[in-house]
């Protein structure tokens, strides 16, 4: 029996269109399977995947990576908060505000910090939906929560965080390669 041809992806990442594409050109199954972003680099290592979406950054060693979109970081916070009023905001505008989830710049305002538990994106729009505190998530993530008790604005200086594709340095069989002229946009009668 063929085992099918697994791609792992993040929460955000928008794998349809290249399995749309793949699954046009390979006859095997392919599989897509959703994974948490502390899980990403793990499934692709172990095995349990033969290539993933992932959200960088990841340990490269080993591992092939090709970049494939940004995401503009958006600030979410509850529809009555004043970052409602503006189109866009700067980290400076958010420097007394509590951020009920860190962020993976490392950023934090300068205001006190409130002690919050460890939350998931979903658990921390709640918080926010709630009038408490703000968070600041990819946009992709926060259009997939998205509610109509709060609102997301860009935040005009902060980097985007990235989207790529990776796999093991020793898995670059012909599905593999199959799968990379997909999101490199190849057509089944270009050559690599």
């Amino acid at each position: 029996m063929i085992q099918p041809f697994r791609v792992g992806f993040v929460t955000g990442a928008t794998p349809d269109k290249w399995a749309r594409a793949r699954r046009e050109r390979r006859r095997e199954t392919l599989q897509l399977v959703p994974m948490l972003e502390s899980e990403q680099e793990d499934g692709v290592r172990s095995g349990d995947f033969d290539m993933a979406l992932v959200r960088l950054p990841v340990n490269r060693d080993g591992l092939h990576c090709i970049t494939l979109y940004d995401e503009v970081p958006v600030v979410v916070a509850g529809a009555e908060h004043f970052v409602a009023a503006a189109d866009e905001v700067a980290l400076a505008d958010l420097a007394d505000e509590q951020l009920v989830r860190p962020h993976a710049s490392g950023w934090t305002p300068s205001a006190f910090q409130m002690d919050w538990p460890p939350m998931s994106e979903k658990d921390a729009i709640e918080t926010v939906a709630a009038g408490t505190g703000v968070v600041i998530l990819p946009m992709s993530i926060a259009r997939l929560h998205q509610r109509k008790d709060i609102v997301q604005r860009p935040v005009t200086d902060l980097d985007p965080t990235q989207i790529a594709l990776v796999w093991l340095l020793d898995r670059d069989a012909e599905d593999t390669q199959t799968f990379v002229g997909v999101v490199r946009g190849r057509s089944v009668r270009s050559s690599r």
